[in-house]
């Protein structure tokens, strides 16, 4: 009962500002030119600040960091593998199937760091941002691939590597550590400022996260379905089932089966766009998996707690 408390504790409030976010969107408040400046502000500002003071700060010694990239590298390649062998049943185009593996193996940055800090507190956000470090470029460059083979995308390996080297998470990520690594730590009271940062970027980010969902577009429930079903039950599943032979340890299996139970995120949209992908379809496949991990991310938690 307490740990049935803590996850419903944790995940109200993130889920209640996801809606709030939705209901300001359709009511058209603060106006539509609000959203995407605060998504661009919270991505290239006040995530990074988070990053960077979880990591510089986060003793990583402490942390597997080697069986944790295992398991994120066998759960990214074995869904690819897994969606790939459902192709000829989903009977879709290229477009369309490029649309699905996104919703499959992508997520949600904001919703993960939020849930993990909720529920695991300040040590699981650090080996969240470790997650983070390992998975984001993965899944970015799984991402392109697929696009580029399926829907006409026309992107390059140097461009891919590019993007992924200007990725402000990324860089982040890379920037904390490096502190970390080089016994700087955060120098000159850039530690206040940074975490002052840090405490506007979940809440803003959630809001986003709101905003940024579509309720139109969902003619095609088997495929959303299907894609919602992978990314919400069958990637924990095989991330915990990874872990349970890896065994990274607690703390680590803890953070690598919630971030694999997330929806998926709205770069993937975006990504669509710009790549020749099915963006509405995608844009649907956001919206379901995160109405529906209401109910199957305490689920997955409470499995875990």
């Amino acid at each position: 009962m307490n740990d049935l408390s803590l996850i419903f504790g944790a995940l109200g409030p993130i889920f209640a500002l996801i809606l709030l976010g939705l209901g300001l969107r359709r009511l058209e408040f603060p106006g539509d030119g609000f959203w995407p400046a605060a998504e661009r502000f919270t991505y290239f500002i006040l995530f990074p600040a988070l990053l960077v003071h979880r990591l510089a700060l986060a003793r990583l010694g402490d942390y597997a960091v080697g069986s944790v990239a295992v398991v994120i590298a066998a759960q990214l390649l074995g869904m690819t593998a897994l969606v790939y062998a459902l192709r000829p049943w989903l009977q879709v185009d290229g477009p369309a199937f490029s649309s699905v593996y996104q919703g499959v193996i992508r997520f949600n940055t904001y919703v993960g760091l939020a849930v993990v800090l909720a529920v695991f507190q300040a040590e699981g956000g650090a080996v969240a941002a470790l997650v983070m470090a390992i998975m984001i470029p993965l899944i970015n460059v799984l991402c392109v691939l697929v696009l580029n083979m399926h829907a006409g995308g026309s992107a390059t390996i140097c461009g891919v590597l590019r993007g992924l080297l200007a990725n402000p998470l990324i860089l982040a990520c890379l920037i904390g550590i490096g502190l970390n690594v080089g016994g700087i730590g955060l120098p000159w009271g850039s530690a206040a400022v940074l975490e002052i940062l840090a405490r506007a970027a979940l809440p803003l980010g959630l809001l986003a996260v709101g905003a940024g969902l579509r309720v139109t577009g969902l003619s095609r429930p088997g495929l959303l379905a299907t894609a919602s079903g992978l990314k919400l039950l069958v990637l924990p599943a095989l991330a915990g089932v990874l872990c349970w032979l890896v065994e990274p340890g607690r703390l680590e299996t803890a953070v690598l089966v919630t971030f694999a139970a997330l929806p998926g995120a709205s770069t993937a949209y975006i990504l669509a766009r710009q790549l020749g992908g099915d963006a509405p379809l995608i844009a649907a496949i956001v919206t379901v998996e995160t109405a529906l991990a209401m109910l199957t991310l305490p689920a997955v938690l409470l499995w875990v707690v």
